[in-house]
């Protein structure tokens, strides 16, 4: 973003939209966010997500990993997954390529003090500057934000951490299970009689990446206007007990702690789960009154109507095990085909529990672009399928552009953009800083 002063009006109407990199013109970011410069230091999930959603939205993102093994989510292959990669294109793995399509890798090691000049250089035309190294970390390397926004005062920098920037518990590691275990989503997820779950997936990682890629997008506007940078504190922990919302809020007024419903709902009944005849699950919702009726029309169960403990949504959470008891015998009698049949049209909201297989087969992912086949020779079988991206713009679209990139891949085009020499990459590279 070239502009250097406060604007008046349109607050974005100076973004420079000139491709600030050469490659294939197929590749160029065209997107809400051309034009921006992403330095991101992220690794594992929360911080290469959020990159990831910049890069989708059209900026430039430079992925910033340590030679030899980069993100560590480049190991992290499944059970039988080696056999999909070709041999001599690792560390490399699909956990990884899903969350860092549309960046460029370059391989650094920050502990030499070359490779410290390398990101000096980068920083003078970079806007956002992303990292997850426990607090001081960064600083202790000299790529925090004090030293770097010397470099560029209008930088924007986020740091993502496990609890936070100051606080008992900030010197402490971070991971997505006990940001969920302490920030008490494991204490309400899983079943009434069971422990507490883990969810399917790194829901306060990825929450926490959706967070900070909003607040950068925040802080870029507050630039256009002001032409200051500033520096973004996000975590883990935070995140997570900010998502408590409802369940948070009845325990701050109410003192009312939330348990574990499975499927169910804890404020709205019927809301849950129920497996079918053919043993498939069906899920759905009566979220008031009105619905209550309509479904009990559609089931054909209109006592239900008739029993004063089913009368409000208020007397049917009282009521709780009497209206699911009911309603486990009522679904268990037929198949989940002639269930759909049934609801179809009513207006409730209704669906199957689907296998992953299943929901990449819905007819509305297709409908919607998401799943983006690419080639990829590094993949056995010549072709990579990437989630697509779930936010439609109507002017400004967000793309998949580029596959995820093999570890260095892109170090000796982006360092000749920050003006180094072929001797000069050469020197660093003996120098084993790059």
């Amino acid at each position: 973003m070239a502009a250097s002063l406060p604007l008046e009006g349109n607050a974005w109407s100076s973004i420079d939209t000139r491709s600030r990199y050469s490659t294939d013109p197929s590749a160029v970011p065209d997107g809400p966010l051309k034009g921006v410069r992403v330095l991101d230091f992220g690794r594992i999930l929360a911080g290469p997500f959020c990159s990831q959603i910049l890069a989708d939205y059209g900026a430039d993102v430079i992925k910033i990993e340590q030679p030899g093994q980069g993100d560590e989510t480049r190991s992290w292959q499944g059970a039988g997954e080696a056999a999909a990669w070709k041999d001599d294109v690792g560390p490399i793995s699909f956990y990884f390529a899903a969350i860092n399509r549309n960046k460029r890798s370059l391989t650094l090691d920050l502990k030499k003090p070359q490779a410290l000049e390398v990101v000096r250089a980068l920083v003078r035309d970079t806007d956002v500057v992303i990292e997850n190294f426990v607090p001081g970390g960064a600083n202790r390397l000299g790529i925090g934000y004090a030293e770097l926004s010397k470099v560029n005062p209008r930088l924007i920098y986020a740091s993502i951490s496990g609890y936070g920037s100051d606080g008992p518990y900030s010197q402490r590691a971070g991971y997505d299970a006990i940001a969920a275990a302490e920030g008490g989503l494991m204490h309400i997820t899983g079943a009434p009689d069971g422990g507490p779950v883990r969810p399917g997936l790194g829901m306060t990682d990825m929450s926490t990446g959706l967070y900070t890629h909003g607040a950068i997008l925040a802080a870029l506007y507050h630039r256009e206007k002001t032409g200051r940078g500033q520096h973004i504190s996000a975590s883990l922990f935070e995140t997570q007990i900010s998502l408590l919302i409802n369940i948070g809020a009845n325990w701050l007024n109410m003192g009312r702690d939330g348990q574990r419903y499975g499927a169910a709902h804890p404020s709205i009944v019927p809301y849950n789960t129920w497996r079918c005849q053919d043993n498939i699950w069906l899920a759905l919702a009566a979220n008031n009154d009105r619905q209550f009726r309509t479904l009990c029309q559609r089931i054909n169960r209109a006592e239900l109507l008739e029993d004063d403990r089913f009368s409000t949504n208020a007397l049917r959470v009282e009521h709780r095990p009497a209206i699911d008891s009911t309603l486990d015998s009522v679904f268990s009698a037929r198949t989940s085909i002639e269930w759909l049949r049934t609801l179809d049209g009513s207006g409730l909201a209704h669906g199957l529990v689907n296998t992953i297989q299943k929901a990449f087969e819905h007819p509305q992912t297709a409908a919607r672009d998401m799943v983006q086949p690419m080639e990829w020779d590094a993949v056995k079988s010549g072709q990579w399928k990437g989630i697509g991206v779930p936010v439609k713009f109507s002017e400004t679209k967000g793309t998949v552009r580029q596959r995820p990139p093999t570890l260095g891949e892109h170090t000796d085009a982006v360092l000749a953009e920050a003006g180094y020499s072929e001797d000069e990459v050469e020197r660093l590279r003996e120098q084993a800083a790059i």
